[in-house]
């Protein structure tokens, strides 16, 4: 049985109407009559209470009939139920994405503690590699300055072999060697002087680097 005492307060209420009893007492109509208003009955309600009921809630009859008839009732409850579906869809996706929210930043806060950690060991290991160059630069050039006759051939090996290791860790190849004649590639080969063609003999001045198949720097050549 459909429930329109709500809908009849609202209008009691627009109409300046205290209470139900006082609609029936202003209407001139029974409490049965506004019982079955309420009830949704109102096929069984005489045109002629209806008329008076309208008068007395300032609204038509056509009113009365559509707003306290079945089909009125189902229309709100459709609309009742659509809303509550709308409210609940919408929470779902406020806390989806407050979710979505809280993963983010905790993604974002390991990433930054993996990306530190990663940095940490690339510069111990590093540091390991170039320890016996750290450690003993500094007493080789001590004694360069004291003694300034002192060959470099001496010192060389306490750079170049850490450099080596440094390098070969890294993966990173040296493109011909200082002083080698090779054939000139311009992929590979940079002209400090002079021209050549491709295939030409020339002179290693400074050496290139690549890692892999990626080329890092050039070695720079000088015409034979």
């Amino acid at each position: 049985m459909s429930d329109f005492t709500s809908h009849l307060q609202n209008l009691i209420k627009q109409a300046g109407i205290p209470s139900l009893k006082a609609l029936g007492r202003n209407a001139g109509v029974s409490e049965r009559q506004i019982l079955r208003l309420r009830r949704g009955e109102v096929k069984e309600i005489r045109v002629s209470v209806l008329a008076k009921l309208s008068e007395a809630l300032k609204v038509t009859v056509d009113d009365l009939v559509t707003g306290f008839s079945e089909a009125s009732a189902v229309e709100v409850n459709v609309l009742n139920d659509h809303e509550s579906i709308q409210k609940t869809s919408e929470n779902d996706l406020l806390r989806k994405i407050t979710e979505l929210e809280h993963e983010y930043l905790f993604l974002k806060q390991q990433f930054e503690q993996q990306k530190e950690k990663l940095k940490q060991e690339f510069q111990q290991e590093s540091l390991q590699v170039l320890e016996s160059l750290f450690v003993q630069l500094p007493t080789a050039a001590r004694a360069c300055r004291e003694n300034p006759q002192l060959p470099a051939a001496n010192i060389l090996p306490l750079v170049e072999k850490p450099l080596e290791r440094l390098l070969q860790n890294w993966g990173v190849e040296a493109i011909a060697s200082v002083g080698e004649e090779i054939s000139y590639d311009p992929q590979f080969h940079q002209l400090l002087d002079g021209t050549a063609q491709p295939g030409q003999n020339v002179k290693v001045r400074y050496i290139g680097y690549r890692q892999g198949e990626k080329l890092l720097t050039r070695a720079k050549v000088s015409p034979v």
